[in-house]
């Protein structure tokens, strides 16, 4: 029975390299198989491809085609402790393959896995800050699934009482994609571990394991299904990853793999109640990627609908190829997987008190969001315009904050100092431009709007008879412009505006010089 039950199995062999030990599994010729995208691309119903080509950018109109998407998100968040889950094990991305693993992370009989207490803090400080439920009381799971890179066979989890649950997230979506306020429920957070890495080699024959991997603390965060474009799920993963780094639980690498994002697409009828068949996507390496994945599966899905294919749309996890901008099947599912969940029997129920959970919120920093608001409060509070106020903090204060990656507080800006340069500009003491250019130079190096303004001269030039100068003698450098313009040509009076401003270092009042320029 045991020679029936390995028969067609992988056969594990071990080698040495001069780049550390690989765990190799050898596999059939790719000879005897299609490729993944060959193979994929005949799953595809034969009448689609072409009309999808022509929708991938379909899913902002999905409502006035009659259909609305369910959008929901796992995301995994490899955490930045300086040893493993369970064991003492270091991990470094980029290491020696198989060089930081120990009989534990390697699954040997007879091991016992210890908790990293440091896995329990940064699981709670990154509940609070989604705003869930802390469980008191939680406890580990074992499951149970087969995969090379899994060497115990299972996977420790939570399963039924996770550490926490019930959040949201809050979050504005940017203006350019038509702005307006978001907040997407956190269905749970859980801890559990990694799993090791596979490599395949050029040819296809054989992989090699590296289980350097194995055993890294992660939390998985599940969202509810409360995302319905691109966009939104792209934002959202952006907000966590902005929310896990200043937090201090991870560096949120998408390319290291140390924020990983597997969408739940499905579509469905506008006032349908019911979910349709949903589809998971994996591969996307970076959020502008989850975004144009998840438009090309919404729109996908509306055409088999408006197909009348809509029975193809089926329950299957894609892969997301950039190259080719679509999305691909990797493996059908039959339905849910059953994982034989029980508690993990070599690990303690996991039992917080109110005053460590208090400890830890106290030390938390103030997330951006809540930065931002209270800069926006205190700058009212000196007396600044609200809406002048909001605009600047939410167009190139966040701009900078954004290229920079810097929280409001990290900068040398006040909100004191904010208010003082919107009265200037206002009162006519400063043009906007140079406005602008007060501005950054509070925010990288301090300093007051008037200490600035006297130390670099840019008092704005208010004085109608020395603008007048200054055009007069723009137009009488200008003669070859001055005949176009006076035979018709009357955009280059932006021209003469832009030699005067160039003159004035700027500095010219704007309303005050096309006022000279109309009359001249």
């Amino acid at each position: 029975m045991a020679l029936t039950l390995l028969r067609g199995m992988r056969t594990p062999v071990s080698l040495r390299s001069n780049t550390g030990l690989f765990f190799n599994v050898l596999r059939p010729r790719l000879s005897h198989f299609t490729t993944r995208a060959e193979s994929a691309q005949a799953t595809e119903p034969k009448a689609v491809p072409k009309s999808i080509q022509l929708a991938t950018k379909e899913a902002a109109e999905q409502k006035t085609q009659g259909f609305e998407a369910i959008i929901g998100i796992e995301t995994h968040v490899q955490l930045s402790t300086v040893t493993k889950a369970f064991c003492s094990c270091p991990y470094d991305y980029g290491s020696q393959p198989n060089s930081t693993i120990c009989p534990t992370c390697m699954g040997h009989p007879g091991t016992l896995p210890v908790l990293n207490e440091k896995v329990v803090e940064c699981a709670v400080k990154l509940g609070l800050a989604l705003n869930c439920e802390i469980s008191m009381t939680s406890k580990f799971d074992r499951k149970q699934y087969f995969y090379p890179d899994l060497p115990k066979g299972y996977q420790i989890s939570q399963f039924d009482i996770p550490i926490a649950k019930k959040g949201y997230v809050d979050l504005d979506l940017p203006v350019e994609f038509g702005g307006g306020h978001r907040k997407f429920g956190i269905t749970r957070v859980h801890m559990e571990e990694d799993a090791g890495k596979l490599l395949h080699s050029e040819s296809g024959s054989y992989s090699q394991v590296d289980l350097n991997r194995a055993g890294v603390p992660l939390l998985e965060i599940v969202s509810e299904p409360d995302m319905r474009t691109g966009i939104e799920a792209a934002e959202y993963g952006a907000e966590l990853q902005r929310i896990v780094r200043y937090l201090g639980v991870s560096n949120g690498n998408m390319q290291e793999g140390s924020l990983r994002c597997d969408v739940n697409v499905s579509v469905r009828p506008v006032g349908q109640s019911e979910f349709g068949t949903k589809v998971e996507i994996k591969n996307m390496n970076s959020f502008s990627e989850i975004n144009r994945a998840i438009d090309y599966e919404i729109s996908r899905q509306i055409m088999l609908h408006k197909e009348g294919q809509a029975d193809q749309i089926v329950q299957e996890t894609r892969l997301w190829d950039e190259s080719s901008q679509k999305t691909f099947t990797m493996r059908k599912k039959e339905g849910l997987a059953d994982y034989r969940y029980f508690p993990e029997p070599d690990l303690p129920e996991v039992v917080l008190t109110t005053d460590y959970i208090d400890e830890i919120s106290k030390s938390m920093p103030e997330l951006p969001e809540a930065s931002v608001a209270h800069f926006f409060d205190s700058t009212l509070e000196h007396g600044a315009d609200a809406k002048l106020a909001c605009n600047w903090i939410m167009s190139d204060i966040a701009a900078y904050l954004k290229n920079e990656k810097l929280s409001i507080h990290e900068t040398k800006l006040t909100p004191l100092e904010l208010s003082e340069l919107i009265a200037s500009i206002k009162n006519g003491t400063i043009s906007g431009k140079i406005g602008k250019e007060i501005l950054f130079e509070l925010i990288a190096k301090g300093g007051t709007v008037k200490g600035v303004i006297e130390e670099k001269d840019l008092v704005q030039i208010a004085d109608p008879a020395a603008i007048e100068a200054m055009v007069d003698k723009v137009i009488a450098d200008n003669p070859k412009q001055l005949e176009q313009y006076r035979a018709g040509k009357t955009k280059l009076q932006g021209f003469f505006a832009g030699q005067v401003m160039k003159t004035s270092k700027g500095k010219a009042n704007p309303v005050l010089l096309n006022k000279s320029l109309e009359r001249s």
